[in-house]
């Protein structure tokens, strides 16, 4: 086990549509808001979380961001690891954190979908599945997802109410958030009767294209003090599984979400029982009902039927 990790600072910007701001522009901005948190006090290093890039034709993000951000010299990666890109990122500046090889390390993600026309933003997606054994066949993400959801409500029956309920309160929740992208209230009826994307998904199943980065400071033991409440990671996770669902031992499981959660509760000597907040990756409602069930939140097949009932209200 290494040195404990603190977060001694924090940025963020405003997700939505940024194309007038450079993808370096929007990083910048926010790893400088992240050092002017924690001190103003100079990184050791910066790892950068990523996925499409390649959509704006830039790569070499650590030294693009650095520079721009007046860090010319320190050290630096890039992080890839599709939609967990900035969970990675994270994982990394912890590594070269708790090991010693650094004492501040600035982790940012950084993304800029809105950059080119969607079907180009919709294939470089889907680079994240199996080349081999699904993009030949013309799948896209949602495609893959509506598969998964189509078993799951069938498997479990799950009504096209109880899985629009997450879409409501998520909108909910977005509605306070001043770094929201779309900061407004839907009511049930307009979820169920949104436009099909993927049957069975419809538009507010899904996620919206966005631009948007946020950053950490993470620190040392002994440079904890240059926060007024620096934050100690308790416990952090990470597991793989295949990327083609064909190969998944179940359909209607997260293999890596199940082990990298009780990964990180064993590091923290935690429960889930003793967890009070959870931010669950959504890129669609399916996603979200099984990483509930995986983390342990739920039961299996019944992380619909708890949030229809206002269980995580």
């Amino acid at each position: 086990m290494g040195s404990n990790v603190y977060i001694a600072g924090v940025g963020m910007a405003v997700v939505g549509k940024h194309t007038q701001v450079s993808l370096r522009d929007l990083a910048a901005e926010v790893v400088l808001k992240a050092i002017e948190s924690s001190g103003n006090e100079k990184p050791d290093a910066i790892v950068v979380g990523n996925m499409l890039s390649s959509l704006v034709e830039q790569e070499n993000l650590a030294a693009l961001i650095a520079d721009h951000a007046g860090l010319r010299g320190i050290s630096g990666i890039k992080a890839e690891g599709a939609c967990g890109s900035g969970g990675t990122a994270f994982l990394a500046g912890y590594s070269l954190v708790s090991s010693g090889l650094f004492n501040k390390v600035i982790v940012v993600g950084v993304e800029k979908l809105l950059e080119r026309p969607t079907p180009d933003t919709t294939r470089g997606l889907a680079y994240a599945a199996d080349a081999d054994y699904e993009l030949i066949y013309g799948i896209s993400f949602a495609g893959l997802n509506a598969l998964v959801m189509r078993y799951y409500m069938n498997k479990h029956g799950v009504t096209r109410e109880e899985m629009g309920w997450w879409a409501v309160m998520m909108h909910e929740n977005g509605y306070s958030n001043p770094f929201a992208q779309l900061r407004k209230k839907v009511n049930l009826e307009t979820v169920i009767k949104s436009p099909i994307i993927a049957d069975p998904i419809r538009l507010f199943d899904a996620c919206p294209l966005s631009d948007g980065a946020a950053a950490v400071m993470l620190v040392s033991e002994k440079h904890k003090k240059i926060a007024d409440t620096p934050v100690r990671v308790a416990g952090i996770g990470n597991a793989l599984d295949s990327p083609d669902l064909s190969s998944r031992y179940e359909l209607d499981r997260f293999l890596a979400a199940y082990l990298s959660t009780r990964r990180a509760l064993k590091m923290a000597k935690r429960e889930i029982k003793d967890i009070d907040v959870a931010e669950i990756h959504d890129a669609y409602s399916i996603v979200a009902a099984i990483s509930i069930e995986e983390t342990g939140f739920s039961e299996r097949g019944k992380a619909p039927k708890d949030w229809a009932e206002g269980r995580f209200r």
